[in-house]
């Protein structure tokens, strides 16, 4: 074989196929945007508590259409947007000066509306499309209005602070110790690439962070702040999986790409929004 036969052959070698990486997303798009995400967020609770509550507001926003979406693509399913849209502004913004009654009275007017918009379509999958705009409605504007309550606290920027800074822990924990350590699948048939490991490095870690924000932030009990943490990790990674039981149900990898690196807004919320509402409960009664 000549040398321009062998330079030729070896330039028809494809290159070896990039390994994915263990987490499954492009890890460098991720850090990014959850970099950018945690300035925005800890900007505006520091400049200005209102900007915190437009911040949860455009957020419920794209997550209610992101979910809207993904129920269309995956199961046919219309539920009345704009309903959904107008309700969870109204939940959010009314939590501010009206608290838990203000949000109940939100809630409570948007599920009626959902229930008469779905009327003009007639009796065909009327229970279906009605309760997939219920569970929008719950899941959410009214989960996310909790983060409210919580900062009309006088003491709500400490427990806002306390109950994000548990999420992220339990995010970097978790990922951590699954990448480094997962060996043991928690649910493999719901989310395979979350593990035992893993969730034992969101206990260590955010129970650190439980202990310390609210020794520090709130002035409470140490030990009532690692417990905090521990709960509060346990309803996050509770709501991962209920997040990929939805998008299993509807036969999607992710909500939206608006996000790189993490897919859509409501891929990032799904840890936060069920556990914003033990968060206010345990800050209750923990710092009351």
């Amino acid at each position: 074989m000549t040398a321009s036969s062998s330079s030729h052959a070896a330039a028809m070698v494809p290159p070896p196929a990039r390994r994915p990486s263990r987490a499954g997303r492009d890890l460098v798009a991720a850090i990014a945007v959850g970099v950018g995400l945690g300035v925005v967020i800890l900007a505006s609770l520091l400049v200005e508590r209102h900007l915190f509550v437009g911040v949860l507001a455009l957020s419920t926003a794209v997550a209610t259409w992101e979910l809207a979406g993904a129920l269309r693509r995956g199961a046919g399913i219309e539920v009345p947007l704009p309903i959904l849209l107008v309700g969870g502004q109204a939940m959010i913004w009314s939590s501010w000066p009206f608290g838990l009654q203000g949000l109940g009275a939100a809630f409570a007017l948007t599920a009626l509306a959902v229930l008469l918009w779905r009327m003009r379509a007639g009796a065909a999958h009327y229970v279906r499309d009605a309760t997939a705009g219920l569970f929008t409605a719950a899941y959410v504007p009214l989960f996310c209005s909790f983060a409210v309550l919580m900062l009309v606290a006088e003491d709500g920027l400490g427990r806002v602070l306390t109950f994000m800074l548990c999420g992220v822990a339990s995010d970097v924990g978790g990922y951590a110790a699954g990448v480094l350590l997962g060996r043991h699948p928690m649910a493999p048939t719901i989310s395979p690439k979350k593990s035992w490991e893993g969730f034992g490095g969101s206990q260590l870690v955010g129970m650190v962070a439980g202990a310390l924000c609210v020794h520090f932030l709130l002035g409470g009990a140490w030990w009532a702040g690692a417990l905090t943490g521990a709960l509060l990790v346990t309803c996050a990674t509770l709501g991962d999986l209920i997040e990929s039981m939805v998008k299993r149900d509807l036969g999607i990898k992710d909500m939206s790409t608006l996000l790189p690196g993490h897919g859509g807004l409501l891929d990032r919320l799904d840890s936060l929004l069920p556990t914003a509402v033990v968060a206010w409960v345990l800050l209750s009664i923990v710092v009351p």
